[in-house]
C-alpha cells in the first residue's frame, strides 16, 4: 500500500508538471510614468484566483499556458497580459491621474477624492506600521499639516492631538472614527490592523459629523482581506529606549557650593554634612534602558463572495523608569459575505486587553538633594533625604523601588461593527451599520508601609517611618458603552456630463458610563499584606470605609443629507446639513441643532486652454464654508443639568440636615458651541505629477463658547455661550517624486501649518479662565502665560532705592533679586504689572521627509519640528523647601556685575519664586523623527523559501533633538486651557528597533 501511494505521488506530480506545465512566474508592476513599483496591485488569473504585489511591487504567481494574467489597481487603467512561455514579467500600468482617482473616507461613506472640494490627507497604514508604539496616530507626527501631534514617552499614554488650533476653552480633542463608528481614541486599535487613517479638516468635510465635527476628525479604516490565494503575514520587532537628554542638576560638589552660600544669605550656620556625603545622581537610578517588543500575526483569504481576515498581536513596552510595564494584546477579525450580486453583509470585529503601567514621575529625581546617599546597607534600607527638603521630598527610589508592583490596571474593551448592504433600482443603494463598543476598567492599588534609613533620627534606632502609617486599599472599577446605528441611502448617477452622488440617512447614537471606587485602611495591628490576593476592599476595617460612584447616559438622534456634484468633472460642488438632536438640551427646547456646509471646486487642467502644455498635470482651486458643532464641553454631557453639590447644613431638632444644591445656574437658551469655518486654497500636481503640493488658507471661528460666571455676592455661578475664540493660519504640503533609473529612486516633501490663536470674547469685561500660570482672556491667545517681566537683576542698594515701591509682591526688593518691571509706570510693582510673559501655542509647525530606494534596499528619513512657542518651567518655582538646583544657578549673582539674569541664591525670597519671565523657556524644537534602512529579498530567493515576501529594517526614532529647553523634553501638551507647562514632564525617549517582515 505504501509503495502504490509513493507510485500515486509521483505520477499526479508528472502530470502536473509535465503535461500541465504548471509553472511560476515572477515579476514587477510599475508606474508607467515613474517606474515606481506599486503596492497591493490585484492581480486576477483566467479561473478568478490571484494575488497581489508587495510593497516594492514585486510578485509571485502559479499559471499555466495558457492563463492571463488581469493587473489592476485603484487610479491606472487595468491591464490584461497572455503568459505563453515568459516565467518574468515587467508590467507597466498607465496612471489615470492617481492623485486625484484616490478613494478616501468621508463621513458615512468614501469618495474620489478628485471629487471633493476640502482637506483630507490620507495616510496609509504602511507608513507607520514600522514605528514603535502602540498608539497609532503618535506615529502621525509631522505628516501631516494642519495636524499637531504632541507625544509623551510615558508607555500607553494618550497623544495630544489639535487640528488647525484650540477651538475652545472647554476641550480640543478630535473624533475618532474606527470604521463607521464615533469614538474619542483608539487606544485599542493595533497599527498593524489598520489599511489607512484620513484626516478631515475642512467644513466641506466635517459638518456631516455634526456637534461633534469642530475639532477635525481622524478617520481609521482596519484591513481586509483582497481578492487572490490565502497569505499569512507575521511581522516581530524588538528594541530598547532610553533617555536621549538628561537634565542638568547639580552634583553633590555644585549642591554644596550653591547650599552654602544660601546658608550665608539668609544669616544660617553653616550644615553639618557629617552623614551627607553622597555624589547621587538620581536620574541614574530611576532610568533604565526599557525593552519593547512587538508581535503580529494575520491571515486573510478572499474568493468572488467572500473575504475574511483575523489579526492578533501582542505588545511589550517598558517605559524608561524602572518597573513600568505595558503590555497589551490586540484581536481583530473581518468578514464580509456577498450573498448575491447586489447584497452584501459582514461584521468587523477589534477586542482589546492591556495592563497599563504603574505609573511613576520623575518630579523626585530633579528635586532630590545629589548629597543624599542611595541605600544604607547595615539597615537595609533606603536612605532619608536631609532635614532641609525631608518634609517635601522621600528618596525618589520609595516609589520605584519600596513601592513597586502596588497597582494592577486593566482595561478591556470590544468594539464591533455589522452592516449590510443591498443595491438596487440600477443607481440605488441602501446600507445599515449597527454598532458597539464596551469597555471595561478595574483598577487595584495597595499603599504598603515604608521605612528608610535616617542618621539625624536620636537614639539607636534610626527607622523611620514615612508616608501613611497605615497600610490601606483601593479598588475602582468603571464601564462604558457606546451604541450607534446609521441608515443610509446613496444614489449615484451618471447623465451627460452631470455626475452626482448624493447620501440621506439619520444615525443614532447612546453613550453612558458607570463607575464607583471605595477604599479601606487597615483593622488594629493587621497590616494588609503586600499581596495581590488581599487587595480587594473586603479586607481591613469595615469602619474606615470610603467609597463613591456615578453613572451618565447620554443619547443623539441626526438626520443628515449629502450631495457630491460635478459638470464634467471640472466644476466641483459639495454640500452638506445634518440635524442633531441632543438629550442634553431637552430641558430648555434646544435639543436640536443644525449644521451645514457647501464647498466648490474648479479643475482648471482639465479646459481645454491647458490640454496644449505637459507641465501641470492637475490644478484644482477649491474652497469651502460651513458651521460645525463641538459638545466636548469638559466632560459635561448635560450642561443645562448642573450636578448637586453639597451647600449649607440645617439643624432640626438633634439632627443634622445637609442641604445641596444645583453647583450653577445654566442659561436657558443655552446651547452647544458652534465653530463658523472657512477656507481656500488649491491642489497642484505637475511634471507627470513627479510634483504635488497643496496649499490652503484656514479660518475659524468659535461662538458661543460655554463660559462659566462667578457668582456676585454668594450667588450661584452661572453658565452660558458667552465666549468667542478664533484661529487662522495656512497650511501648505510638497512632495517630489524621482525616477533616476530602474535601480534607484527618491521622494523628497514636506508641510508646514501657522497657526494664529486668539481669544476675541470670554464674557464680562476683564474675566479670566486661570489654572496655575496660564490665563485665557479676551485679547489674548488661550491659554497663555501670565506673570511678570524679568527686567534684570538689582546690582546694589542704590538700584533698589531708585526703583518702585517695595514690598508688594511678596517681601521687600534687595540686591541679587530680580527687578520686576513696572510696566504700567506707576511708580509700584504690583499685581497690576503682571502682563503676557509667553504663549504655549506655536508660530508654525512642520515636518519633512526624505525617502530613497536603491535596488532592494530602502532609506527614509523624517523630520519634525515646531518654533515660536514657549514654555513654562514650574517645577521649581514654587518652593517651600531647599531643592536641588539646576546647573544654570552656577551663574547666579553673588555680588554686583556677576550675573544680570540668575538671581542670588536664596530660596527665601518670595519675589524671586513669582511667576515672570524667568520661568520661561523657548518650545522650540527640531527633530530627527524617525531614520529607517530597510532590505528586501530577492523574489529568486524567496521562491526556494517558499515565501512571498521577507523583509527586514532597522528603525530609530527621536534620535537628535535641538533645543533650548531645561527639561527632559520641548513636547508638553496639556489641556485646553493649560499646555507647555513643564511641572516635571516625563521623558520622550530615543527608541532603537529591528524587525522582521514576513508574507508567506
Amino acid at each position: 500500500m505504501r509503495n502504490l501511494f509513493i507510485l500515486f505521488l509521483f505520477l499526479t506530480t508528472t502530470l502536473s508538471y509535465g503535461y500541465g506545465q504548471v509553472k511560476t512566474v515572477t515579476g514587477t508592476v510599475k508606474d508607467s510614468q515613474s517606474l515606481i513599483g506599486l503596492p497591493g496591485v490585484t492581480i486576477s488569473k483566467s479561473d478568478g484566483t490571484g494575488s497581489q504585489t508587495d510593497a516594492a511591487g514585486q510578485f509571485s504567481i502559479e499559471v499555466g499556458p495558457t492563463d492571463s494574467l488581469t493587473f489592476r489597481f485603484i487610479g491606472y487603467t487595468p491591464q490584461t497580459v497572455t503568459v505563453g512561455d515568459q516565467e518574468l514579467l515587467d508590467v507597466f500600468l498607465i496612471s489615470e491621474d492617481q492623485a486625484l482617482e484616490e478613494v478616501v473616507v468621508i463621513g458615512y461613506g468614501t469618495a474620489q477624492k478628485r471629487d471633493l472640494t476640502g482637506s483630507i490627507t490620507q495616510v496609509k497604514g504602511s507608513e507607520i506600521v514600522d514605528r514603535p508604539g502602540t498608539n497609532p496616530v503618535s506615529n502621525l507626527q509631522g505628516k501631516v499639516a494642519g495636524l499637531q501631534v504632541t507625544n509623551s514617552g510615558r508607555p500607553g499614554q494618550e497623544p495630544d492631538i489639535r487640528i488647525r488650533g484650540t477651538n475652545s476653552i472647554n476641550g480640543a480633542k478630535p473624533l475618532y472614527v474606527v470604521d463607521g463608528l464615533l469614538n474619542d481614541n483608539i487606544n485599542f486599535l493595533n497599527p498593524s490592523d489598520i489599511e489607512s487613517i484620513e484626516v478631515l479638516k475642512d467644513p466641506s468635510s466635517l459638518a456631516i459629523f455634526g456637534v461633534r465635527g469642530a475639532n477635525g476628525v481622524i478617520a481609521v479604516t482596519t484591513k481586509r482581506a483582497r481578492t487572490g490565494q490565502l497569505d499569512f503575514e507575521f511581522s516581530s520587532r524588538i528594541g530598547v529606549k532610553n533617555v536621549a537628554h538628561r537634565m542638568k542638576m547639580a552634583n553633590a560638589a555644585q549642591f554644596r557650593e550653591l547650599y552654602d552660600e544660601q546658608r550665608v544669605n539668609q544669616g544660617d550656620s553653616p550644615f553639618d554634612y557629617t552623614h551627607w556625603t553622597g555624589d547621587t545622581d538620581w536620574q541614574d537610578e530611576i532610568f533604565q534602558n526599557g525593552i519593547i517588543n512587538y508581535n503580529n500575526l494575520s491571515v486573510s483569504g478572499a474568493t468572488e463572495r467572500n473575504s475574511f481576515r483575523m489579526g492578533i498581536g501582542y505588545a511589550h513596552d517598558e517605559g524608561v523608569i524602572h518597573h513600568e510595564r505595558h503590555k497589551q494584546f490586540t484581536f481583530n477579525i473581518s468578514d464580509e459575505l456577498k450573498i448575491t450580486d447586489n447584497f452584501r453583509t459582514g461584521v468587523v470585529l477589534n477586542a482589546y486587553r492591556a495592563q497599563l503601567p504603574q505609573e511613576r514621575d520623575v518630579f523626585a529625581a530633579i528635586l532630590a538633594s545629589p548629597i543624599a546617599p542611595v541605600f544604607n546597607t547595615e539597615y537595609g534600607l533606603l536612605h532619608a533625604m536631609p532635614e532641609f527638603q525631608r518634609p517635601q521630598v522621600d528618596n525618589p527610589l520609595v516609589s520605584i523601588e519600596d513601592r513597586k508592583n502596588t497597582q494592577i490596571r486593566m482595561n478591556y474593551r470590544v468594539v464591533a461593527n455589522g452592516y449590510a448592504e443591498v443595491d438596487f433600482l440600477e443607481h440605488f443603494s441602501f446600507r445599515t451599520n449597527l454598532s458597539a463598543d464596551y469597555g471595561f476598567n478595574q483598577s487595584r492599588l495597595y499603599q504598603g508601609l515604608v521605612n528608610v534609613y535616617n542618621p539625624d533620627m536620636e537614639g539607636d534606632d534610626k527607622t523611620e517611618r514615612i508616608g501613611n502609617q497605615l497600610t490601606n486599599i483601593r479598588q475602582d472599577q468603571d464601564k462604558y458603552y457606546k451604541y450607534q446605528t446609521d441608515w443610509l441611502l446613496n444614489y449615484s448617477n451618471s447623465f451627460g456630463k452631470h455626475n452626482l452622488n448624493a447620501m440621506a440617512g439619520f444615525t443614532t447614537y447612546m453613550q453612558g458610563i458607570e463607575a464607583t471606587w471605595a477604599r479601606r485602611t487597615q483593622g488594629s495591628g493587621m497590616e494588609i499584606p503586600n499581596d495581590p490576593s488581599y487587595w480587594y476592599v473586603g479586607i481591613g476595617d469595615p469602619n474606615t470605609t470610603t467609597g463613591t460612584g456615578t453613572a451618565s447616559e447620554y443619547r443623539t438622534l441626526s438626520y443628515m443629507v449629502r450631495g457630491i456634484y460635478n459638470y464634467d468633472r471640472k466644476y466641483l460642488l459639495n454640500a452638506s446639513f445634518r440635524r442633531d438632536g441632543s438629550s442634553a438640551f431637552a430641558k430648555n427646547g434646544n435639543a436640536w441643532q443644525n449644521f451645514y456646509a457647501i464647498g466648490g471646486a474648479w479643475v482648471v487642467s482639465d479646459e481645454g486652454f491647458m490640454q496644449d502644455q505637459d507641465i501641470i498635470n492637475n490644478l484644482k482651486i477649491r474652497g469651502s464654508w460651513g458651521t460645525l458643532g463641538n459638545q466636548d464641553v469638559g466632560g459635561n454631557r448635560y450642561p443645562m443639568y448642573p450636578q448637586l453639590v453639597a451647600g449649607s447644613s440645617a439643624v432640626f431638632g438633634n439632627t443634622l440636615i445637609p442641604a445641596y444644591g444645583p453647583e450653577y445656574i445654566p442659561d436657558p437658551n443655552l446651547r452647544w458651541e458652534v465653530v463658523k469655518s472657512w477656507e481656500a486654497g488649491f491642489e497642484l500636481g505637475a511634471f507627470n505629477n513627479r510634483l504635488q503640493a497643496e496649499a490652503v488658507y484656514y479660518h475659524k471661528n468659535t461662538d458661543g463658547v460655554l463660559v462659566r460666571i462667578p457668582g456676585i455676592f454668594g450667588s450661584l455661578p452661572g453658565l452660558g455661550n458667552l465666549g468667542n475664540i478664533e484661529n487662522k493660519g495656512i497650511e501648505a504640503s510638497l512632495r517630489w517624486n524621482q525616477q533616476i533609473d530602474e535601480d534607484w529612486s527618491f521622494s523628497i516633501g514636506g508641510n508646514i501649518t501657522t497657526v494664529k490663536n486668539m481669544v476675541n470674547n470670554l464674557s464680562t469685561e476683564g474675566y479670566q479662565v486661570i489654572e496655575g500660570p496660564s490665563r485665557t482672556t479676551a485679547g489674548y491667545p488661550i491659554g497663555y502665560f501670565f506673570g511678570y517681566i524679568h527686567d534684570g537683576i538689582f546690582q546694589n542698594e542704590a538700584e533698589v532705592e531708585e526703583y518702585a515701591e517695595n514690598g508688594i509682591v511678596g517681601g521687600v526688593f534687595r540686591p541679587g533679586d530680580i527687578r520686576l518691571r513696572d510696566t504700567d509706570n506707576n511708580g509700584t510693582v504690583d499685581v497690576n504689572d503682571r502682563t503676557m510673559i509667553g504663549n504655549p501655542t506655536p508660530d508654525f509647525y512642520y515636518g519633512a521627509s526624505l525617502s530613497t530606494s536603491y535596488k532592494n534596499f530602502d532609506l527614509g528619513l523624517e523630520f519634525q519640528g515646531v518654533y515660536g512657542n514657549d514654555i513654562m518651567r514650574t517645577w521649581n518655582q514654587n518652593q517651600f523647601a531647599t531643592l536641588n538646583f539646576l546647573q544654570d544657578r552656577l551663574g547666579r549673582w553673588n555680588g554686583p556685575g556677576t550675573s544680570n539674569w540668575e538671581p542670588i541664591i536664596d530660596e527665601g525670597r518670595a519675589i524671586n519664586r513669582q511667576y515672570s519671565s524667568y520661568f520661561i523657556e523657548s518650545g522650540s524644537f527640531f527633530r530627527l523623527r524617525d531614520v529607517t534602512l530597510a532590505y528586501r529579498f530577492p523574489q529568486k530567493m524567496l521562491q526556494s523559501m517558499r515565501l512571498k515576501n521577507l523583509r527586514v529594517f532597522l528603525n530609530a526614532q527621536n534620535v537628535f533633538t535641538f533645543s533650548n529647553n531645561t527639561g527632559f523634553t520641548p513636547e508638553i501638551g496639556g489641556s485646553a486651557i493649560s499646555f507647555g507647562v513643564d511641572n516635571g514632564t516625563y521623558p520622550v525617549p530615543a527608541v532603537y528597533t529591528f524587525g522582521v517582515n514576513l508574507n508567506f
